[in-house]
């Protein structure tokens, strides 16, 4: 089954169990993230997030494009306080705070708020023709939506400097060479191996993949010994759970587990 909001820029399909897709589809503009489009993500992820039944998230923007950047029709004739007043962060917030394992799929351009969004999920799938960039600097701007952070964690300061500052387009396979990208396939094979990926994480314990999640993001934000704390205390919790139970059960008889999210 998929769902389609009326203007038709976003689609989740629910039709392979466990796993939601979510596509943009804005082609006529290279799946541009105008404001529209981010509302729309956010109430996507927001939905996804609260979801029981859905344990992994494919994002992607379709075999040809994942998102050329910002709709800069839309920023021509902003100013500071309009753009303040957009609170687009909140938009980004659904995505980044979504406690599912979330895997971009990308395929073409993911350019400005494109590479960004890429850059909001756990882990990148890009075809050998996908091209990432921060070219904000060619128009009189910088990027707005965690480009010189994000960034700056994935590849380092002298990569992210030179994309940053001179707009460089960085394809697939420099990109993984820099850290940015997890995998690169055929660029017909993206989405399929972004769901197989998608797929493999649902078999996993829920509860266990969700503490992984906010234990190694906050990691970026918090002086290692108070990240080894977290760390130990969620493990501890995981011995709470019926799933720890389950795997350890199942390794010890040499069958698969059937995880329940408890």
């Amino acid at each position: 089954m998929t769902d389609m909001n009326k203007d038709n820029f976003v689609e989740i399909d629910y039709s392979i169990e466990k796993i939601a897709i979510v596509k943009i589809n804005r082609p006529e503009s290279k799946n541009a993230l105008n404001t529209e489009v981010r509302k729309q993500l956010a109430q996507a992820f927001t939905e996804l997030s609260f979801n029981d039944d859905i344990h992994a998230i494919v994002l992607t923007g379709g075999d040809e494009v994942f998102a050329a950047g910002a709709d800069l029709k839309e920023m021509a004739t902003a100013g500071s306080t309009d753009m303040m007043l957009r609170r687009t962060e909140r938009y980004w917030n659904a995505i980044s705070q979504c406690p599912k394992p979330v895997i971009a799929a990308v395929n073409g351009y993911a350019l400005g708020g494109g590479c960004e969004l890429a850059m909001h999920s756990d882990i990148i799938i890009a075809g050998k023709g996908a091209i990432f960039g921060q070219p904000e600097i060619k128009v009189g701007l910088m990027p707005g939506a965690g480009g010189t952070q994000r960034l700056f964690r994935a590849v380092g300061k002298f990569h992210a400097m030179r994309m940053i500052m001179t707009g460089a387009m960085v394809p697939a396979e420099e990109a993984y060479i820099m850290g940015l990208v997890s995998q690169v396939t055929e660029d017909d094979q993206t989405i399929p191996t972004a769901i197989k990926m998608a797929q493999s994480l649902a078999k996993m314990p829920p509860i266990a993949l969700q503490q992984i999640k906010e234990v190694a993001l906050m990691s970026e934000d918090v002086p290692l010994n108070a990240g080894l704390t977290l760390e130990r205390k969620s493990f501890q919790l995981l011995f709470s759970t019926e799933d720890k139970n389950e795997g350890i059960n199942a390794f010890i008889e040499k069958r698969k587990p059937s995880y329940q999210g408890k």
